[in-house]
């Protein structure tokens, strides 16, 4: 499988993660989207930071940002008690909320439409004027949704993972006739950029089975399973799911500079593939 895709620090950073950069101050940020509305996020900058992630939220998604570190909702989920994790190993770190026109929370139509996309392609713009390092999406539940949307949707972004991600939708939601696989049903065939996707063995809201014919649907996507974890992979088995990530982000750079001629960057070892 041939990975495409400038993402020439990320996988640099993921292979140094041991050694964590100085704690980092965070800023809430909110910029005005081309349609009028705003669009809020929790912004971590380290210095000289080698990657962005964008993390979406599972649920409604709308966090109700007041401050850098305070929010109505959801302080406790996974993607974003991990923002620091995440800064403290190089990352810049966006957290996003819900926009402005938003904040009762986002249903699976708005998290897969072109608004959403064009919101939050102006956050990935604005990562970069920041630093010009790659973009990466990271959704976790109901936040694959809008992870993927924005993957197909929106220009700027380096790569996408999906943790956790659905693929049946319920039948009270809107998109239950539309998309009843849920994320399998949108148009996955328009993802370009390397994709990981992970799933769990003993994650019984959406298991294995459900997720592979997803991927497969990816044209540069790659399939993980973490054995012995549930829904909530990263914080049940975090060595597993970094080293899935640390793995997948070396095999695209290594393919990147191998397709150039060049040889991978210093400290980068080939990791063959399974």
């Amino acid at each position: 499988m041939h990975y495409c895709v400038r993402i020439v620090s990320l996988a640099a950073l993921l292979l140094a993660a041991a050694v964590p950069t100085q704690a980092a101050a965070a800023e809430l940020v909110s910029l005005a989207t081309p349609r009028g509305a705003k669009q809020a996020f929790i912004l971590i900058k380290p210095k000289a930071p080698v990657a962005s992630v964008v993390l979406f939220a599972g649920d409604h998604g709308a966090l109700g940002l007041t401050g850098a570190a305070s929010m109505k909702w959801g302080s406790g989920n996974f993607l974003v008690r991990m923002r620091d994790t995440f800064a403290a190993q190089g990352f810049m770190v966006a957290v996003v909320d819900a926009p402005s026109d938003q904040q009762k929370g986002m249903n699976g139509i708005f998290r897969m439409s072109k608004a959403h996309a064009g919101d939050i392609a102006v956050v990935a713009a604005y990562l970069k004027k920041q630093a010009d390092v790659p973009v990466w999406l990271v959704g976790t539940s109901m936040g694959t949704f809008s992870a993927a949307g924005v993957a197909i949707g929106a220009k700027g972004i380096d790569g996408l993972v999906l943790t956790s991600t659905i693929t049946r939708s319920k039948p009270h939601w809107s998109i239950a006739k539309s998309h009843p696989d849920g994320v399998a049903s949108m148009a996955l065939g328009q993802i370009t950029v390397p994709t990981l996707v992970i799933a769990s063995t003993k994650d019984t809201l959406i298991p294995p089975s459900a997720t592979k014919p997803l991927a497969a649907g990816i044209a540069n996507a790659r399939y993980e399973v973490i054995e012995h974890a549930g829904h909530l992979s990263n914080l049940q088995a975090p060595t597993q799911f970094n080293s899935l990530l640390r793995q997948h982000v070396e095999r695209v750079q290594v393919a990147e500079h191998q397709g150039h001629g060049h040889r991978p960057p210093r400290g980068m070892r080939s990791v063959p593939a399974p």
